[in-house]
């Protein structure tokens, strides 16, 4: 028995070491062999539980366990998508001490037909029909919840026929009525294709292409169509789960890494510039402190020294302001500084910092398309719209055009009242 306990100690340890987040676990025996896969919403919590004393599990589970040798555990987003992993290695590698889904038991499919207009339905066959299909899902409510979202978000047909004329799909939004030729088969495919990279899980790519669309649909003034891209780009982004979230790094920690920046940047500024046509010109600077804003150390400036309407130059103004002179003893260097705008303010942000000798981090957030510049970086950064450090940089730039932007409607507001005449005096 002394010696069954030295042989399990380093499985203990293991489990001790397991994350606390959803997926699915693998016991090995010797030599590797796999002999049961399970999933678990706490892994760490679920695998304590099989190192129990024998009396508390049944008989099956005990004769296991005195044969693991080893475990390893797979991370996922969520306990649906370890139930759907654990299906899928079941049914792949037929483990010894799997009974429930050994079997050739089927769960649902959901197949995209192989029609000239093809429809999104639900199946538990898989025919060599040249159609495509994913799953299977083991939850057939979740599975038929998010078909009745597919099909809002991506409006296909869902009649086996053409009727005569368009149907109440199509005035509810949720068809675009191939029937009637309101849309042709290439439009049609594309829609077909984007569903087709939902379903195989390539949603960061699929938003990016999403938004390059509805860019140039609006350019061309094709109003509706940029529309409905937009209104596609929102129910996606509703309820795609961002990666940046299944990690255990909080916001900082990912914006340290997305940055590579030195330091853990608890102490982020962020500069905006507000005026009329050069009129009533001011700058402001906002304060992140671990994630939460400083509002002790905000500060607005009054730009002083540039005639006309140049951002750069008053972005020029206010960093020089901010790290030079009496401000620069008062408040501590931020770890990162954020400008609002694209490479243009940045690089005026940058130039002077130069000048200063200050190696301080900066990047720009620019408002158009959400993206992140980095200096010496071609290629700004895109991230989704559910990243957590997308919205925690998203805050600290609206707070800092918030802050510009009111000062700046304090100083018109003062203007329009300074010249009012001054009330007459009466007679005696």
């Amino acid at each position: 028995m002394a010696q069954q306990a030295a042989e399990r100690t380093p499985l203990r340890q293991r489990i001790a070491a397991a994350p606390r987040q959803p997926g699915v676990y693998l016991f090995r025996g010797a030599g590797g062999a796999l002999l049961y896969v399970g999933k678990a919403l706490d892994l760490r919590k679920r695998l304590a539980s099989y190192v129990r004393r024998e009396p508390a599990l049944s008989p099956r589970i005990a004769r296991m366990m005195r044969q693991v040798a080893g475990v390893e555990v797979r991370v996922t987003a969520s306990e649906a998508e370890a139930l759907l992993l654990e299906n899928q290695l079941i049914k792949q590698h037929q483990p010894r001490y799997n009974v429930s889904l050994r079997d050739d038991k089927t769960y649902p499919l959901l197949k995209v037909t192989n029609e000239p207009f093809p429809r999104l339905v639900v199946t538990r066959r898989k025919l060599g029909d040249g159609a495509q299909y994913f799953g299977p899902y083991t939850e057939a409510g979740l599975m038929h919840e998010a078909v009745r979202f597919m099909r809002r978000v991506f409006p296909l047909r869902t009649c086996k026929t053409f009727p005569k004329t368009p149907c109440l799909e199509y005035h509810l939004g949720q068809c675009l009525a191939p029937c009637a030729h309101y849309i042709d088969g290439a439009a049609y495919q594309r829609i077909v294709d984007d569903l087709a990279a939902f379903l195989r899980g390539e949603r960061d790519q699929l938003l990016k292409e999403l938004a390059r669309r509805m860019e140039q649909a609006s350019r061309h003034r094709r109003f509706e169509e940029a529309a409905r891209l937009r209104d596609q780009i929102q129910a996606l982004t509703s309820v795609i789960v961002a990666k940046e979230k299944s990690l255990t790094a909080g916001p900082l920690e990912q914006l340290q890494a997305a940055l590579k920046l030195p330091a853990l940047p608890r102490r982020i500024e962020g500069f905006d510039i507000s005026n009329l046509f050069g009129q009533f010109a001011v700058g402001s600077m906002v304060v992140c402190s671990d994630g939460r804003p400083h509002k002790a150390h905000y500060r607005r400036f009054k730009i002083k020294t540039v005639q006309g309407s140049d951002d750069f130059k008053m972005m020029q103004e206010v960093i020089r302001r901010r790290y030079s002179g009496s401000l620069s003893g008062q408040l501590p260097l931020p770890d990162l500084i954020l400008v609002d705008g694209g490479k243009g303010q940045l690089s005026a942000a940058c130039e002077v910092l130069a000048e200063l000798r200050l190696a301080i981090p900066a990047m720009g957030l620019a408002k158009r398309l959400e993206e992140i510049f980095v200096p010496g970086q071609p290629q700004p950064i895109t991230l989704l719209p559910t990243s957590p450090v997308l919205q925690l940089l998203q805050r600290l730039r609206d707070e800092a055009h918030r802050f510009a932007i009111t000062y700046h409607r304090k100083l018109r507001a003062k203007a329009l009242v300074a010249p009012s005449a001054k009330p007459k005096r009466r007679g005696r």
